[in-house]
């Protein structure tokens, strides 16, 4: 009688066809996956605010305020008036940088439509005033 040797050998073929039929399904899922997000633009951050800058501040409730280089106060009643008064403040100093203040619970639209009333105005430089953490 005829002994029988073992195999010492794995067959890899059925995990390689697997592995083949893993990857286009992942190729075919992927783009899938993606196309549902927001695609945000990237923005830098300086580590400190500039010496002189006006700043505009959104608050929780949508009323706008106005501070000037000096600190000062003015409430703002609507675009209309900001646009004014950022018309005069570009008018005074072109290079004036200028931050929005934007309170962690106002509306997403305001913000936004204060920055681009600023950016309107003419202010090259525009930024978004954060807190530290």
């Amino acid at each position: 009688m005829r002994q029988r040797r073992l195999k010492n050998e794995i067959n890899v073929v059925p995990y390689i066809d697997v592995m083949l039929v893993l990857l286009v399904i992942f190729m075919v899922a992927t783009p899938m996956m993606t196309t549902g997000s927001v695609d945000l633009p990237a923005a830098g951050t300086a580590p400190q605010k500039p010496d002189k800058y006006v700043k505009v501040q959104v608050k929780e409730d949508g009323a706008l305020s106005i501070f000037d280089v000096d600190g000062k106060e003015k409430k703002i009643k609507g675009l209309k008036e900001l646009k004014s008064q950022l018309v005069s403040l570009k008018e005074a100093d072109d290079k004036m940088p200028i931050l929005i203040a934007g309170d962690k619970e106002a509306p997403y639209k305001n913000v936004i439509e204060v920055l681009d009333e600023a950016k309107r105005a003419g202010f090259q430089k525009v930024g978004l005033e954060t807190a530290a953490k």
